[in-house]
């Protein structure tokens, strides 16, 4: 059982921060810092490091590095298709939720809400996946191969939905120009993700068991960042 350590002293310890201040952006620049100094960065280039800092940021996990896959060509793709103001397929709520259109924006200024897709909370994909006796999320991802083309699918929370995807990219020629590959769990997750990395398209995985909706929000955050910085370069 882990125990919190009372401070040695009565007095609560924001004082400290109000005695020197930081704001929020150099909070995050400090963090920044710090995985930088601590981190092994191994073989990424500037613009993957960029993305691998992000979430690690994003779970204060140092060992995350190890575990952050890249295609060759997912970085260009990704950015590419920000520019374009693609469609991003999102497999939860809790990633479209999360997802700035502030920081799309800032890339394509047309984005907006109605392109980001998710339809696991349909009424019909309810219906559908309650008679088939199958996840919601695999009908909803299928619900979404009209936007897929091109766009770029966000995984974070269902592997079934990445086993699915992986189906239609083989029997039916569907063309992502990114996967986000990060759903996360014990059930169909690393062969998900393994199966995905053998098809040839460009993806961002974390390999093995972990990943999450916030993981996948940040990498897409990562990605418009580096989008903006190529605009503006």
């Amino acid at each position: 059982m882990t125990t919190i350590k009372k401070p040695e002293t009565s007095r609560p310890l924001v004082y400290s921060l109000y005695e020197s201040p930081m704001s929020g952006p150099e909070i995050e620049e400090r963090s920044f810092a710090i995985i930088d100094e601590e981190a092994q960065r191994g073989d990424f280039s500037a613009d993957e490091w960029a993305v691998v800092r992000r979430l690690v940021h994003t779970t204060a996990d140092l060992e995350l590095v190890a575990d952050v896959k890249f295609s060759p060509d997912a970085i260009a793709a990704g950015i590419g298709a920000l520019k374009s103001g693609a469609f991003l397929y999102v497999d939860s709520n809790m990633i479209r939720a999360g997802l700035s259109l502030v920081r799309l924006r800032d890339v394509y200024p047309a984005y907006g809400a109605e392109r980001i897709v998710c339809h696991v909370a349909d009424p019909d994909i309810a219906d559908e996946a309650r008679e088939q006796g199958l996840p919601r999320s695999l009908f909803a991802v299928r619900k979404a191969a009209s936007v897929l083309n091109g766009g770029i699918a966000v995984f974070g929370n269902a592997p079934a939905a990445l086993l699915e995807l992986n189906r239609m990219i083989v029997e039916e020629r569907v063309r992502p120009a990114l996967v986000i590959a990060m759903p996360v769990g014990f059930v169909h997750v690393v062969e998900s993700k393994e199966e995905l990395a053998s098809l040839g398209l460009p993806f961002i995985a974390i390999s093995g068991r972990r990943g999450g909706s916030p993981l996948a929000v940040a990498t897409i955050h990562a990605l418009c960042g580096l989008a903006a910085e190529s605009q503006s370069g």
